[in-house]
């Protein structure tokens, strides 16, 4: 499946897939199928993939192959706001959460990709940094992922939220 962004042909004119995990992950229906949440032609909302740290720990990817907002075209940076805004509100509003963190690094993946991880105060592993040492905790199976029957849980609500309120 090809993924356009809106723009010319020459921004998606070289296939990534090969080099890149997220572009190959946009080009997979099925690996993208249980973890989607909303798109439009430039970004993609979908949850953290199993193991999962949180519920709601959340991922806003760029369609175009782009390492960061540096490279975001005029459209891509009008729009940019409003989207990080209205995922925020959609991860707050399902979890539950107090507020919602916003971190990109680009270093795992060079493709532009906003972790969204909520926060709750009684829950002291989604802290500021700790939120870190919990994903690694997750990864090296220290701590029990989301079991996944919560994370399709939370799915369908989100789903079901983002059609009511996000950009088309």
């Amino acid at each position: 499946m090809a993924i356009h962004s809106g723009t010319s042909s020459s921004d998606d004119s070289v296939d990534r897939s090969e080099r890149c995990a997220i572009c190959a992950l946009h080009a997979s229906v099925e690996r993208l199928r249980d973890l989607e949440i909303w798109r439009n032609r430039r970004w993609l909302l979908r949850h953290h993939p199993h193991p999962s740290p949180l519920l709601g720990w959340c991922l806003l990817d760029a369609r175009r192959h782009l390492a960061g907002p540096i490279d975001f075209l005029d459209d891509e940076a009008d729009e940019w706001g409003s989207v990080v805004q209205q995922a925020s509100k959609l991860v707050k509003t399902v979890t539950g959460c107090d507020r919602v963190y916003a971190i990109a690094f680009g270093e795992g993946a060079r493709h532009l990709h906003l972790h969204l991880i909520p926060r709750f105060q009684a829950d002291q592993r989604s802290a500021a940094w700790s939120v870190a040492d919990l994903y690694r905790d997750v990864e090296t199976g220290r701590e029990q992922p989301v079991p996944f029957e919560s994370v399709e849980e939370f799915l369908a609500a989100a789903r079901l939220q983002s059609q009511e309120g996000f950009i088309n």
